[in-house]
């Protein structure tokens, strides 16, 4: 098959730490995506998915046993604004979600037919990925008026393997512009290591997961927008800082993403807070199919 990505795309991603890839998926693959999404919280039993809030300014999901534990399956997270303090839905519950995650790639058969396909193999492999494996996915929502901020950020913070491996490959489901809360990041930074960590059971905190440091200091002007039409594939390196701020407008910003990392040569930390189950071992790209 024709590589899906050229010689100069591979150079920027490698001097950059992020590459945009117009046109990646094709209509029917994002509408596949979509369609499976909206059937997923229409069969949400809410009796079995306790209205959960993710934010990643705060530590309620580090207090979470439910986040904690959706390594394995297809769990649904909540915006804030979206529920009363009871714990009930404000809105819709289409309008109240800020994610589903975590195994929505092996799980859900649309997810699983995109995330193994032949093109993201290539893909990988002119990545330079000897054995990698997919470790998370997930469907992020960003709500009309209430999607929250996703803080300044390193993915290897959270996924974190020695020699680092991780790579985030986040497809546009809607376009994403800058009313909307599209992708931002600070070229070549993914050439600043980072020691911070979010782990399992931090030292003396008592809490099921934790940050082992302070943010890395945060330069509001070395980010630059990517705003991006849908269908579009953003590969971002997992020690670049990237962000998105919240969505003020009136229209969605759906996207799916999941993170590869190398298992060749490579130990993945026993410490993040993700860790293969028996139930569902990290699989392996090559070697699964569709």
């Amino acid at each position: 098959m024709t590589d899906p990505l050229d010689p100069e795309q591979l150079a920027q991603f490698h001097r950059e730490g992020c590459l945009v890839v117009p046109g990646f998926l094709k209509e029917g693959e994002v509408e596949s995506l979509q369609r499976s999404c909206h059937r997923l919280v229409d069969e949400m039993d809410l009796s079995q998915h306790t209205p959960t809030i993710f934010t990643t300014s705060h530590h309620d999901q580090a207090r979470n046993e439910y986040f904690l534990n959706s390594g394995d399956k297809v769990c649904f997270f909540f915006e804030k604004e979206a529920l009363r303090e009871d714990g009930s839905l404000k809105v819709d519950r289409h309008l109240a979600l800020n994610k589903i995650g975590h195994a929505l790639h092996w799980l859900v058969p649309e997810f699983k037919k995109v995330s193994f396909s032949d093109k993201i193999k290539q893909a990988a492999r002119q990545l330079g990925f000897v054995s990698p494996a997919l470790v998370q996915s997930m469907y992020i929502f960003k709500q009309p008026g209430i999607g929250g901020e996703v803080t300044p950020h390193k993915d290897c913070t959270f996924l974190s393997t020695e020699p680092q491996s991780c790579i985030g490959f986040w497809f546009a489901l809607e376009d994403a512009t800058l009313e909307n809360g599209c992708l931002w990041y600070t070229p070549g930074s993914h050439k600043n290591p980072t020691n911070r960590r979010f782990v399992r059971n931090p030292e003396n905190t008592g809490d099921l997961t934790g940050f082992t440091a302070p943010p890395d200091p945060y330069n509001p002007t070395k980010y630059v927008p990517i705003p991006v039409p849908k269908g579009t594939l953003v590969l971002i390196n997992g020690q670049v800082d990237h962000k998105s701020e919240k969505n003020t407008s009136s229209n969605s910003r759906h996207i799916y993403t999941f993170h590869v990392i190398e298992r060749h040569n490579t130990t993945w930390d026993p410490r993040n807070w993700l860790q293969p189950t028996k139930d569902m071992p990290f699989t392996g790209l090559y070697e699964n199919e569709p």
